[in-house]
């Protein structure tokens, strides 16, 4: 019979996982206490969380809401939940693993914004740039062609008022 802490953790995490639509499953084992603790604080930074369980509870908490993970619930497992800036969580984990000799921590797959994917799909979004320097980025790209559009029809307004004052004077 399951003791009365591991319900309690199983139900909390349920529900915190009902409330994110994106999340990572990593391998965090061979990190050091620092590196962990630093790992947590860049997660932190980016408004994210690190929960560490047993992979059955785990398992159990996502089974009902997300699909079947035990294909990738193998070795000691942490659920990174990212729900206001995936790329830039995806990064913090990505950047974590490349600053140590064992490539710790290793990724497995999560959801993002619904959507179960894989290790390349992670990967890709940690290249990626922080949710506000896309949206930067974007912003940047259509001020300058709404600029370009504005300058345009401020070309064509000199042009029909030079080309419409005589067409004016005729009708007179």
């Amino acid at each position: 019979m399951p003791n009365e802490r591991n319900q309690q953790n199983l139900s909390a995490l349920r529900d915190t996982l009902k409330a994110v639509e994106t999340f990572y499953v990593v391998d965090y084992q061979g990190l050091t206490a620092g590196q962990l603790s630093k790992l947590r604080q860049d997660i932190r930074d980016k408004g994210g969380q690190m929960i560490v369980a047993k992979n059955t509870l785990i398992h159990l908490a996502l089974e009902g809401q997300q699909g079947d993970f035990s294909d990738i619930l193998a070795g000691p497992s942490a659920i990174v939940l990212a729900d206001q800036d995936p790329a830039g969580i995806a990064k913090a984990l990505s950047d974590t693993a490349k600053g140590n000799d064992k490539g710790i921590p290793t990724m497995k797959g999560g959801i993002v914004e619904g959507n179960r994917v894989d290790v390349a799909v992670i990967e890709r979004l940690a290249s990626l740039g922080s949710k506000e320097s896309l949206q930067a980025e974007l912003v940047g790209v259509l001020s300058s062609h709404l600029s370009n559009f504005v300058g345009l029809l401020e070309a064509y307004q000199a042009k029909l008022s030079e080309g419409g004052a005589p067409e004016a004077a005729a009708q007179e």
